[in-house]
């Protein structure tokens, strides 16, 4: 990474691409120097600004008048061109479009319905550990309770039907990438994504829906005059965009914490309520989310840095997790820590509006677990799947010792 060393009034500005291969799969060195450039950073290679320093990225977050998303979360610039899919209702839109969406979701994805569906999950969770323990105490994690509980409780919860659910995951996988600019894994993704898209697009339609789910709610809301009919379908596409990979992810984030952490393992076998905890800890640490676009609607100056109107910013919300001025010994997975204040879902106006859902299912998984397993550990080096936005694992080889 070349630093160009600043005069007062100039930006740090580097050369290095944070999109690569080599930083996607271990971002930390890009992102140590990235803090320590400055508090805003020029990314040469794009021409866009970038903040990695968690005070930085924390009031960038807050700050949506400021810095908006309804230029795109990505880095095209919606104003200036065109995207490849409709812009979502919750992530790509500020106020006052962003409201109504986001109040029906507060609802239908809020306390009282969670409290209803925790029962039928955790029992869920029970089933498939003991389907997966059955086959033996060797499996890789990723496809065995990252991937296989998310699509199994998720889609249910929606109203969708069961077949053709294999087009969640590479359609979410697509979605994130094209975030970032048009590499490898973008051309990667593209000559199948109209196939998943119509999929999914398919799917949201009010006949498609079964009755008593989340989608059934948000068409519900558009019955009593809550959310307009054309709006309807493009939340429930929200729900199947945002809500699968994050939170596959997220659980695969939180075995691989507890896998090289036997001692936080051994610790949540005792207190099994720090479940919650562990969920966020995992999210502060790994940042499933690592990176969101901002625009910047006005001359803003950060760190005596001026940033022009209507300039791209790259929020590294991974990189603010891991953030040693903010957090104590970040690169540890610790129990004993508060991570509330984590950015890994975002903050202010456009958090995530399901981090709850995506927070029940992880203490469902791993509450379940805990009940049948003494100890976890690794039998192989875990392989990382690469994506522009997300950090993910493709395989996460594990040995269990029964309880």
């Amino acid at each position: 990474m070349t630093i160009i060393s600043p005069a007062p009034t100039l930006i740090p500005t580097t050369d290095e691409d944070p999109f690569s291969e080599a930083v996607l799969a271990d971002p930390l060195p890009f992102q140590h120097r990235l803090r320590e450039a400055g508090e805003v950073v020029l990314l040469e290679r794009y021409g866009v600004y970038a903040m990695g320093r968690y005070d930085t990225v924390r009031s960038a977050l807050l700050d949506w008048q400021g810095f908006e998303s309804s230029a795109g979360v990505g880095i095209t610039d919606f104003r200036a061109e065109t995207p490849w899919r409709p812009p979502s209702l919750l992530l790509e839109a500020d106020p006052p479009h962003h409201n109504a969406p986001r109040s029906v979701l507060a609802k239908i994805l809020g306390p009282r319905e969670l409290r209803t569906m925790a029962p039928r999950w955790q029992a869920d969770a029970e089933t498939l550990v003991d389907e997966v323990l059955s086959r033996g105490t060797e499996f890789d994690a990723v496809a065995s309770f990252a991937e296989a509980f998310p699509l199994r409780v998720f889609p249910d919860a929606v109203g969708i039907p069961e077949a053709g659910r294999e087009h969640l995951l590479p359609y979410g996988d697509h979605l994130f990438n094209t975030f970032g600019p048009e590499n490898f894994l973008v051309e990667h993704g593209a000559p199948r994504i109209a196939e998943h898209s119509a999929w999914v697009n398919e799917q949201c339609a009010r006949d498609h829906i079964s009755p008593g789910g989340f989608g059934d709610a948000i068409w519900a809301a558009a019955d009593r005059g809550d959310l307009t009919v054309e709006q309807a379908p493009l939340v429930v596409r929200s729900l199947l965009s945002a809500g699968v990979d994050t939170t596959v992810h997220a659980i695969g984030a939180v075995l691989h914490a507890f896998a090289t952490h036997p001692d936080q393992w051994a610790r949540l076998r005792e207190e099994p309520a720090l479940a919650r905890v562990a969920f966020d800890e995992a999210i502060r640490l790994e940042a499933p989310v690592q990176t969101f676009f901002r625009t910047t609607t006005r001359e803003i100056e950060l760190g005596g840095v001026r940033i022009p109107e209507r300039r791209k910013i790259l929020m590294f919300l991974g990189s603010a997790n891991a953030d040693p001025r903010h957090w104590n010994d970040p690169q540890r997975f610790d129990l004993s820590r508060d991570p509330s204040g984590h950015v890994g879902f975002g903050m202010g106006i456009h958090q995530c509006v399901g981090q709850h859902v995506a927070r029940l299912e992880a203490v469902s998984l791993v509450t379940a677990l805990a009940r049948r397993v003494e100890s976890i550990e690794l039998t192989a080096e875990p392989v990382r799947h690469l994506n522009n936005t997300l950090r993910a694992w493709k395989t996460m080889p594990m040995r269990v010792r029964l309880a």
